[in-house]
């Protein structure tokens, strides 16, 4: 049998195959031969024009035609003496995953052998009918989710894909045949027009702008083209003087070099689809209506009036694994584009990172310091969203808070996006600080572990089946709130930067500019504070956990959570926040309902407690809220213990310790504001009859009394923090001037801190949180009361000796000798400690290695 007849052979046996499966629909009108004009020339064929290279898209296209009485597409095309193979054009050959080869031909051959045959023969033309092929329905229209997820995109499909497409959608294809095209007037336009290139690029070019328009009828604007946005990223200018570096300095080839960095391509570019993300959409609906009680949202319009003129850069606080699902899922379903994601690499596993990428997740390593090569192609893919207006989300903490308090940032992600601003600015960016509130946490027995001592996990699809098994089916309301926008231009305008430009992707940031990208960083973080909701859960962790064994009266309970709630009415930390509208008796009742308390009858008076095993998980709620009560609880701190202490002592005080609260809860008041919003709090405690005023002094209420109880409740939040700083500051005086390194000091300090946790009930997530001692010791330093010698150790005079003096004021004579006692070491128990911590450390950098 000849080569042609096995070709027909299988051409007829491949269609009759998928005349099984697939019914298209022919939309629009069928193309019919119109009368021939005198000048037209006499020999005339006909040629379909197809964008991607796909055998089933040809055999469908020819098996409508020739259901349609059409020149068949796969049948040979005669022109004079030559002869093509069939009568179909695809106008695209490159597949995304092999950019590195480039076809002989930068053009199909196919249309380079017509153009040539026509220069040679006036008499002919061909008739080049452009065709539409899409596998499923509108996918506003799809009532499947599995079928809604391969419903077609942009994208080019990939062999598996499209063998799914047939199988789902054969029934649901659409196929349009467009108007005909002479072949012969696009090439002399060509000539006229464009000269100095050849006829095919203008021909390519005009029939891909054209078929993509008509995609873009039905499928929406092309926001993905991936492989297209790879390929102009891999022959930029930057990227491929990265290359060439790579491969000098490995001492590899040009094509290895170039071969790594389109692997990096690979691993980080986001892949778009409109189909995932309506997926997506249908999927968290439900999500958010049946697992939880849905999703409340306040100050969506600061978004809505932001995205017209600025680039949008959302930075939301990180709780849960769900956050970014979250975000993406209110923006789009109030209307406006998902924005790009920027998502650690240990989220791209295989079908979970799929579905990410899908719904705009771009992928980042941890860390990539001194890998030059994929600082340059990440550097150049965010530089390319940016140019192209994509708002842009990413969490300014880096990863997700173990303990409920906002993390210290992690300025990386906030330096490129600066960076790449200022080699050339598009529209002006703007940053969205965002609130994202739980009730109840997905994570929360993972979180618990890992401040308990355990190895964090790392991410596997069994891992999120596992937590998804355990979860109780009850997780009350989500609650998500936009804060005060931070504008990148007025930070770099305070810091004098405004005008510096950056010409490269691997010039270094300025000072002034990096001065700015931390003033960003603390302005965000500040922001997100500024927005935070206070949810029935937060409210009621934060009083249960300040008695001393997580018990209350139901009463009292009832009217400790109506005080708080007042007083954040009458004096509230920001505009933006928001306060639960639940009264005391009601937060009670949802919280049973949530399972986080229960009651104790007693027939004196039912007692509301703690559920055996969530006090730890409370902390996590707690901490979301403790920065809009610390100053009035150092306020109640300082009159509670003290009983009788002169007003003006209150507020030396508590500015003396304001820099160290708000460098741990990131506050938004500037050191020179404290005083008057000291005092402020104190006349609102006064108002609400928890303390009385004295002359010059301020007055606690009664011992036994209630208002007592109330104040000594209110007084609780912050003593943790304040018996951490005693802590450390009693283990470098302990020691002397000069003795040991900032770093063996936060080791200890956490190490000593995991020792005092044992004497509380439970174990409280704050003592193992190291950044926490971290921040504590560089406020120190930048106040002057410590600095390092030539050996990093870390010396002090007088000065620093009488801050420790202070927390007499606040800490009673029991709890200042335990930790005097916790924190007394011998020198050669100082060498066990630190050689201990020494090893821990070394046996966890072994295993990370074996990983």
């Amino acid at each position: 049998m000849s080569k042609s007849g096995f070709g027909q052979m299988y051409r007829k046996l491949s269609s009759k195959m998928l005349d099984l499966v697939v019914t298209p629909h022919v939309l629009g009108e069928v193309p019919t031969e119109a009368p021939a004009a005198a000048s037209e020339p006499k020999q005339k064929v006909v040629c379909y024009v197809l964008q991607n290279h796909s055998r089933s898209n040809a055999l469908v296209v020819d098996g409508e035609t020739r259901r349609l009485k059409l020149p068949a597409a796969l049948d040979p095309m005669h022109l004079g003496p030559h002869q093509e193979k069939a009568s179909v054009l695809f106008l695209q050959h490159r597949d995304e995953n092999n950019l590195l080869s480039t076809p002989p031909h930068a053009f199909p051959p196919r249309l380079l052998r017509l153009i040539e045959i026509l220069e040679k023969n006036p008499d002919v033309d061909v008739e080049l009918i452009p065709v539409t092929v899409l596998w499923g329905r509108d996918p506003e229209k799809e009532d499947s989710w599995f079928k809604l997820l391969f419903t077609d995109t942009w994208s080019t499909p990939s062999r598996v894909k499209q063998l799914v497409n047939i199988g789902l959608h054969g029934r649901q294809s659409h196929l349009e045949f467009h108007k005909a095209q002479s072949l012969r007037a696009l090439i002399q336009y060509a000539k006229n027009t464009h000269p100095n290139s050849s006829p095919a690029t203008y021909i390519v070019s005009t029939l891909n702008d054209y078929l993509d328009g008509q995609r873009e009828v039905v499928l929406g604007p092309d926001l993905s083209d991936r492989r297209n946005v790879m390929h102009g990223l891999i022959k930029s200018v930057d990227v491929q003087a990265a290359i060439r570096n790579e491969s000098i300095r490995s001492k590899i080839s040009m094509l290895e070099a170039e071969r790594r960095a389109i692997g990096y391509l690979n691993e980080i570019v986001s892949d778009y689809s409109h189909s995932t993300v309506r997926f997506a959409d249908k999927l968290l609906n439900r999500l958010w209506t049946q697992l939880y009680d849905g999703v409340e949202v306040h100050n969506f319009s600061t978004v809505r009036e932001l995205a017209k003129d600025y680039e949008i850069v959302y930075t939301p606080c990180h709780r849960s694994h769900i956050d970014y699902l979250l975000l993406s899922y209110v923006i789009y379903s109030r209307g406006l584009m998902v924005p790009y994601i920027a998502a650690g690499d240990n989220l791209n596993m295989p079908f979970v990172g799929q579905i990410l990428r899908g719904g705009g997740a771009f992928f980042i390593r941890r860390t990539f310091r001194g890998n030059a090569l994929y600082t340059t192609v990440f550097k150049e893919y965010l530089y390319s969203v940016l140019s192209r207006n994509n708002p842009l989300e990413y969490f300014i903490e880096g990863g997700r808070s173990r303990t409920g308090r906002l993390l210290p940032p992690k300025t990386g992600m906030l330096a490129m996006t600066v960076h790449g601003h200022l080699r050339g600015k598009a529209k002006p960016i703007v940053f969205l600080p965002t609130y994202i509130g739980y009730e109840r946490l997905m994570e929360g027995g993972t979180y618990v572990g890992e401040m308990n001592g355990k190895e964090k996990e790392a991410e596997s699809i069994f891992g999120i089946i596992k937590t998804l098994r355990k979860i109780e089916r009850i997780f009350g309301k989500v609650h998500l709130n936009f804060g005060e926008p931070v504008f990148l231009d007025d930070i770099l305008k305070q810091h004098g930067a405004e005008n510096i430009k950056i010409e490269k992707n691997d010039d270094p940031i300025p000072q002034a500019v990096s001065d700015a990208v931390n003033s960003s960083a603390q302005a965000i973080l500040e922001n997100i504070n500024r927005a935070a909701v206070i949810n029935p859960i937060s409210l009621l962790s934060l009083i249960l956990l300040a008695t001393p064994k997580h018990t209350l009266d139901e009463e009292i309970c009832i009217k400790q959570l109506d005080t708080y709630r007042n007083l954040l009415l009458s004096l509230p930390y920001d505009n933006r926040m928001q306060v639960t509208p639940l009264s005391g008796k009601e937060i009670i009742a949802y919280a049973l309902k949530l399972k986080h308390i229960k009651r104790v009858n007693h027939v004196l008076g039912d007692i509301i407690a703690i559920e055996d095993g969530q006090a730890i998980l409370l902390t996590y709620f707690r901490n979301n809220i403790l920065h809009a009560f610390v100053v009035p609880s150092l306020v109640a701190a300082l009159v509670n213990h003290n009983g009788i202490i002169r007003r003006q002592d209150v507020v030396n005080m508590s500015c003396t310790l304001y820099p160290f609260l708000k460098a741990e809860l990131f506050l938004k008041w500037r050191e020179d504001e404290i005083s008057e919003q000291v005092n402020a709090y104190i006349d609102a405690l006064t108002a609400a009859k928890l303390i009385s005023i004295e002359g010059e002094n301020l007055v606690a209420p009664t011992p036994n009394s209630e208002a007592h109880h109330q104040l000594e409740v209110l007084a609780a939040p912050v003593m943790q923090s304040i018996e951490r700083y005693y802590m450390t500051l009693a283990l470098i005086t302990q020691r002397g001037s000069g003795m040991m390194s900032t770093r063996q000091v936060e080791e200890l300090s956490q190490l000593v801190g995991q020792r005092l946790s044992v004497l509380y009930e439970f174990n409280s997530p704050e003592f193992f949180d190291k950044a926490l001692f971290q921040t504590f010791i560089k406020v120190l330093t930048q106040k002057e009361y410590i600095r390092t010698n030539e050996d990093n150790a870390i010396v002090f005079d007088e000065n620093f000796s009488n801050i420790a003096k202070y927390a007499d004021l606040v800490l009673d004579e029991v709890k200042l000798q335990m930790l005097h006692n916790i924190t007394s070491f011998t020198d050669e128990e100082l060498k066990e400690a630190l050689e201990a911590l020494a090893a821990a450390k070394a046996k966890k950098s072994q295993k990370r290695k074996k990983k």
